[in-house]
């Protein structure tokens, strides 16, 4: 895969996003927290700050067909994708908060990214 590898910063990240917010699709569609996620980098690994811009998705929230049969995968249906879940970045912005809601640290280049910094 291309881009760098993400930082130790950046792993805890991922994990914090998988562990405690889990699929934001899933509790949507279901009111579940299905925290069974992938990392889905929102525009790529090579960009700035890449690895902090990315989403907890499920199987099939994240690729088509790899999911329960009725699930709409951002990787192949970006727009509905995001017509019926939000912007990418609408979610991000939404995890944070949640992040904050649960008493989490979030990183502060997230709170950056996401318009949270102002606010916090």
């Amino acid at each position: 895969m291309k881009g760098r590898t993400p930082t130790t910063r950046e792993k805890a990240w991922h994990d914090q996003l998988a562990q405690h917010v889990g699929c934001l699709p899933c509790l949507q569609d279901n009111g579940v927290r299905n925290t069974w996620v992938s990392i889905h980098h929102i525009d790529g690994r090579t960009k700035p700050d890449a690895h902090w811009q990315v989403l907890p998705l499920c199987g099939g929230h994240h690729q088509e067909g790899r999911g329960l049969p009725g699930q709409l995968a951002v990787h192949g249906h970006k727009r509905r994708f995001e017509t019926l879940y939000g912007t990418q970045q609408e979610q991000l912005t939404r995890a944070a908060e949640q992040l904050l809601d649960m008493g989490c640290e979030v990183p502060e280049r997230v709170l950056e990214l996401t318009g949270l910094a102002t606010e916090a």
